[in-house]
């Protein structure tokens, strides 16, 4: 399970600056005006050579000074809830902010490791300003540039000396139990639904979203087979900050899949797939975990001999890629299907240990060429030889080419959809790599 560093502030000092120079590239929108940071943004590094999720935060935005205690307050906790550590940064060149007290003034309440970053101090003759910051009554303070990164390298050693230890989950242990999160949306029903395949009241049931504040895991075995569910956290809720509570829950969704083999998205049967369940699933992607849509609440739903039809029709045009993620209508509350859910972890399991022989793979692949070979590149005819199965969970594919730049995104979702309507692997991502190759010299 990786750490989370989050990265707080008030607007304008730096934050997505560090954010990007820190993931290596230009993933957060940067520009000289505060505010620029709407939505959070996240991305997984390599700091130290170790993996950590890093988050950009919005900046504050006060819109009377008799509200700055209350709208700090209100950022610096959304930011804080999940973070394993902060980066609280200032600004250099503007000295110290009374907003930055108040920041402090809440960090100092905090039990996880801060570290107070001055930002903007581009040279040596900046350095005069950094002592004003001590009187914030922390030690140490560092000075950055993170435009330059002057000083960055010292800073991030000392962070991922300070974070605390959080080992990642063995691949097995003794019941050799599948973990299975439950996550999505808040207010979806994952708790219902735990307590439903358990059946017993394991977590807390409440209308407001945020009623489950940690990580909680539940060993239970079913038909002869052990499961740990692992029932994604939420966050408290508070006055005025359900929009960004919607956004910010998305933290627990990334922590409870890196813990998971098989991720369980919960949608709500009125609303649908929404933008935040496709970035959820598609996380779970990048990560080769399997996956599930349980649409939940179908007992409420209005239906006709195709709302079904419909509804999983819709989901596949609004995810063309997630098509091939299983999709089960659900009641936590009544129990409707929900044992379904247990043989449908089991299937997804198997589809992504599936092995495929290397002579069946290349009888398949040449008559997908025959069919449809890649387009040319650079006015050169890309060829592809063979391929191998080289891995599995999730199934792992090499193809050998004269030109693996010139396999095309296009082409790749074709090779891709190919596998599938081949060998099915449902539930599964599948992972495809282009290797250089020359052809064979002939006898």
């Amino acid at each position: 399970m990786k750490p989370v560093i989050a990265i707080v502030g008030r607007p304008n000092v730096g934050k997505s600056t560090l954010f990007n120079r820190l993931a290596r590239r230009r993933k957060a929108i940067v520009e000289d005006q505060p505010g620029v940071t709407r939505d959070r943004n996240y991305a997984e590094v390599d700091l130290e050579g170790r993996s950590v999720l890093l988050i950009d935060t919005g900046g504050f935005e006060p819109e009377a000074k008799e509200r700055i205690s209350q709208q700090v307050r209100e950022q610096v906790e959304m930011a804080l809830e999940e973070a394993d550590g902060i980066l609280f940064l200032m600004d250099g060149r503007e000295g110290l902010n009374p907003l930055d007290i108040e920041i402090a003034q809440y960090l100092r309440k905090i039990a996880k490791p801060v570290f107070y970053v001055v930002n903007k101090i581009d040279g040596e003759r900046l350095e005069d300003q950094v002592p004003d910051f001590y009187r914030l009554g922390v030690a140490p303070i560092y000075s950055i540039s993170a435009a330059h990164g002057r000083g960055v390298s010292d800073l991030i050693a000392d962070v991922m000396k300070g974070l605390p230890s959080i080992p990642d989950p063995a691949e097995g242990d003794s019941t050799e139990a599948i973990r299975v999160a439950l996550v999505g949306r808040p207010n979806v029903g994952k708790s219902s639904l735990l307590n439903r395949l358990i059946g017993r009241p394991r977590m807390i049931v409440d209308d407001a979203p945020g009623t489950t504040r940690d990580a909680i895991d539940t060993f239970f075995s079913y038909e002869g087979k052990n499961y740990i569910f692992i029932d994604t956290a939420g966050i408290r809720r508070k006055t005025k900050v359900s929009a960004r509570l919607e956004k910010y829950t998305m933290i627990q969704a990334l922590k409870s899949i890196e813990r998971c083999q098989v991720a369980i998205i919960v949608l709500d049967g009125f609303q649908g797939l929404t933008e935040q369940d496709v970035r959820i699933a598609e996380f779970a992607e990048e990560r080769g975990r399997c996956m599930l849509f349980a649409v939940n609440k179908w007992d409420l739903v209005q239906k006709d001999g195709q709302t079904s039809q419909r509804y999983v029709q819709r989901i596949h045009e609004e995810a063309k890629t997630l098509s091939y993620v299983p999709i089960l209508f659900i009641s936590a509350r009544t129990g409707q299907r929900v044992k379904k859910i247990f043989p449908a972890i089991q299937q997804v399991i198997a589809e992504t240990h599936k092995r495929v022989a290397t002579a069946e793979l290349n009888e398949w692949l040449q008559a997908i060429l025959s069919r449809r070979p890649p387009p040319h590149y650079q006015n050169r005819a890309v060829k592809i030889y063979y391929a191998t199965q080289v891995s599995v969970g999730p199934p792992t594919f090499v193809f050998f080419t004269n030109q693996p730049q010139g396999v095309d995104p296009a082409y790749q979702r074709y090779l891709t959809h190919q596998l599938r309507d081949r060998w099915g692997f449902e539930g599964t991502p599948l992972r495809l790599f282009f290797r250089h190759r020359t052809p064979s010299p002939r006898p």
